[in-house]
């Protein structure tokens, strides 16, 4: 599978997504507690995987970054 997550971008979706779980389980109503599951299970997965989909929607790569502007 291609990636187009770097190791930056990669720490902090894993982070957020951890903290956006932690904070649905804190009941902060029905509809958010839903919401940030979701979104904590998608910054997790992507990553993990280190692909984001959105990402190749706007063709940006965050691994190759570097390269691009050398």
């Amino acid at each position: 599978m291609l990636k187009n997550v770097g190791k930056i971008d990669q720490t902090v979706r894993l982070i957020a997504g951890v903290i956006l779980i932690v904070v649905s389980l804190f009941g902060v109503g029905n509809v958010l507690q839903i919401i940030f599951l979701i979104l904590g299970i998608l910054m997790i997965v992507t990553g993990a995987t280190s692909f984001c989909p959105v990402y190749v929607l706007f063709k940006y790569d965050s691994v190759h970054q570097k390269e691009k502007n050398e």
